[in-house]
């Protein structure tokens, strides 16, 4: 069958029709987590804890750490990685000892 079939209209509304939200509006809401009824407070702090958890990726580190490029010798990068997950953290914390040791830290 070639014919063209007739258009059917849109159900589609443009969210920028819909009415502007009021205090009033709010005020008389519901608030609800989950099924549960639960208070303005409390869902205010559900809010909170939701948009705490949806933060993507890993959380700010207390201390940031700065990328470097450095050389080493084969040998040592060969040793390094043989000690397993974690060996970059080992070297800074084996650099910050020997720089304790020397008084400059």
């Amino acid at each position: 069958m070639n014919a063209k079939s007739p258009s059917t209209p849109s159900s589609w509304v443009d969210p920028d029709d819909a009415p502007e939200l009021t205090d009033d509006d709010f005020e008389r809401g519901v608030w609800r987590v989950g099924e549960r009824v639960v208070t303005p407070e409390e869902g205010k702090a559900a809010m909170g804890a939701m948009a705490q958890a949806a933060r993507r990726g890993r959380p700010k580190a207390e201390v940031t750490k700065e990328p470097v490029k450095l050389r080493l010798d084969a040998d040592v990068l060969t040793a390094l990685r043989a000690s397993g997950e974690g060996w970059q953290t080992r070297i800074n914390e084996t650099l910050r000892a020997s720089l304790r040791l020397a008084g400059r830290l």
